[in-house]
Formats: structure tokens, sequence, C-alpha cells
């Protein structure tokens, strides 16, 4: 009996609590981001993005099978089973005309059998390829890729 008077009154506790706080937590009606406040029931905007730079040499890669990073917006890129808005720049001849890097040769091989289009498993670029800006951080990052983790690539 002494067992149930005792969770009885933690649960009273509680809720008593949670009936005092969560009024002050809720009424702010914000949510702190890194957009700046944004009211709860607003949809954010998300921030413009001029043309994105990179360094001269590239960005480096963090693993040695890292798929090269894409220096520009893909936003509104239409990328679907029958258009891939990627290749009107990175399929040969268009690349020489862009001076944009040529679509891998590896990404015409379809189950070991060389195509001349792209092949399906390798349609959706976004799926191994991401956007990337040289920009600031905006939380702190201890991120270190594989050459200062190791010293060297491993082989």
């Amino acid at each position: 009996m002494a067992r149930i008077s005792m969770i009885g009154l933690t649960l009273a506790g509680v809720l008593a609590a949670t009936t005092v706080f969560a009024p002050s937590v809720f009424a702010q009606g914000t949510v702190k981001s890194l957009r700046g406040e944004t009211q709860i029931d607003e949809a954010g905007t998300a921030p413009l993005v001029n043309k994105q730079s990179k360094p001269a040499n590239g960005f480096g890669r963090a693993y040695r099978q890292q798929p090269p990073l894409i220096p520009h917006r893909v936003e509104g890129y239409q990328v679907n089973k029958s258009f891939n808005k990627c290749l009107s720049c990175h399929s040969w001849p268009q690349n020489v005309q862009y001076d944009a890097p040529k679509v891998s040769e590896t990404h015409y091989d379809s189950r070991g059998k060389e195509t001349d289009d792209v092949a399906a498993s390798r349609w959706f670029c976004t799926q191994c390829h991401v956007p990337q800006a040289d920009a600031p951080e905006l939380v702190p990052n201890a991120f270190k890729n594989a050459r200062e983790l190791d010293g060297a690539f491993a082989n």
C-alpha cells in the first residue's frame, strides 16, 4: 500500500511541475535556430544562395573513394526518369563547351556492359554527389579528413 501511495505522490508531483512550467515554455511561440527566430506556425524561407565559389584546385576529398563535390547550385534542376539536367553540361561533348568535368566512364557501365548513355544506376547524380560551398561553419566542427587522421590514404 505504501508503494502505491509513493507512486501516486510521484505522479502528482510530475503533473504539478508540468502544469506550472510548461505554459511558460510553450508561450514563447518561437523556435531558435540557425535561421533566426521563426514562428512555429510559419514556414521558414530558404536563404538566397548566389553562385557558389570553389577553391582554384576544387574541393579536397575527405576519403579516397569520395565522389566529387558539386561546386554550384542544383536547386531546381530537373532530374527524373526521363531527363537529367546535369548531363546538359557534364556529358560529352557538352562538357567541352561548358568547361565542365565530364561524367566518369564508369557511369556508362551497366552491369559490366559499356553503353553510350549513362547507366540507370548512375542516373540520379545527387545520390552520391552533393553541392558544396566554401562557407563558414555555422556550428563548431572538429571533422578531420582521412589524410589528417592517418597521415595518408590507405591503399
